[in-house]
């Protein structure tokens, strides 16, 4: 079949390159899944799991791609919960061959049905960000009706997710982000906006919840901005610094099939909207890892051209 694959971390984006490898397996409690869309994280070709298995051992040359909408094709020793013909959509295993080919194999647990009303290319946009806005939001963030959260790169894959859920749950929201993308997160129901570069992040006020995707500076200006009691979580990097009455959190997304399968019910009632950026066949995936000009939205790959 063919792949998406990189032998080299040093060669970086540039490694990449369409092979054809062998047909994936099915192990216990796996699906094999006929890839339609998928989707992917610029920065995943420095993470350690790219290049390993879970034992530490390496696996190159790797297959990248975290994402998938697809339908599943095999079932693996004593799989439940799926059948063979099922849409689906969710995440690959981060240690293991990922999405960017025409099969994956991957754990079940980690997939949710797909209904027919929502195609493939907008499933695959939602596993990561979604997800992410979620688990940021209420199971770490807690935020609760009446709140205040400030979401930064509100215009992003995970802020604008971020947004329309923390808006649906009664919270005021305010996004933060370039310039150009002020309307943007207006219209998905952001209260306020501040630009990064040329507005006080300080007049924001004191805010419930800080969702960071971003880091570094923006994580150290955010910090005076959390009420006693508040919380920021970030997904940056662990954190270097606490609220002065606050609590600091750093997470790495987990698979949620509950959680995916509420969110996708949202998508298919016209609730959330994931924004989708760019859609590229396999044979583009060096450029769109390392695209000219900036995307506004996710990019996705479009592996069967649906």
């Amino acid at each position: 079949m063919r792949a998406v694959t990189i032998a080299d971390q040093a060669a970086g984006v540039e490694g990449l390159e369409l092979s054809e490898i062998g047909f994936p397996h099915a192990a216990e409690n796996d699906v094999v899944v006929e890839v339609h869309a998928a989707g992917f994280t610029p920065g995943e070709l420095t993470w350690p799991a790219t290049w390993t298995d879970r034992a530490g051992r390496d696996r190159t040359p790797s297959v990248p791609g975290h994402e998938v909408a697809g339908i599943v094709t095999e079932l693996g020793y004593g799989t439940t919960g799926l059948t063979v013909g099922q849409r689906v959509f969710g995440l690959t295993d981060w240690a293991r061959n990922g999405s960017l080919a025409e099969y994956v194999s991957v754990e079940a647990r980690n997939l949710a049905p797909l209904p027919a009303t929502v195609d493939f290319t907008i499933a695959a946009a939602l596993p990561i960000s979604g997800l992410t806005a979620w688990q940021g939001l209420f199971e770490h963030g807690r935020l609760q009706v009446g709140q205040t959260v400030l979401i930064h790169g509100a215009a992003g894959g995970v802020g604008s997710i971020a947004i329309q859920l923390a808006r649906s749950s009664g919270a005021r929201v305010i996004g933060t982000g370039r310039a150009a993308d002020r309307q943007t997160a207006l219209d998905l129901g952001a209260d306020e906006f501040f630009d990064l570069e040329n507005d006080r992040l300080e007049d924001a006020g004191s805010v419930d919840l800080v969702l960071d995707v971003i880091g570094g500076d923006i994580y150290a200006r955010s910090l005076a901005l959390v009420r006693p009691g508040g919380r920021i979580v970030t997904i940056a990097a662990p954190p270097p610094a606490q609220p002065e009455n606050g609590e600091a959190l750093f997470f790495v997304v987990e698979p949620d099939r509950v959680i995916l399968a509420e969110l996708v019910k949202r998508v298919s009632a016209g609730d959330l909207v994931p924004i989708v950026g760019a859609v590229r066949p396999l044979e583009e995936v060096v450029s769109a890892f390392a695209p000219a000009m900036r995307v506004h939205g996710k990019t996705i790959i479009s592996v069967r051209g649906d």
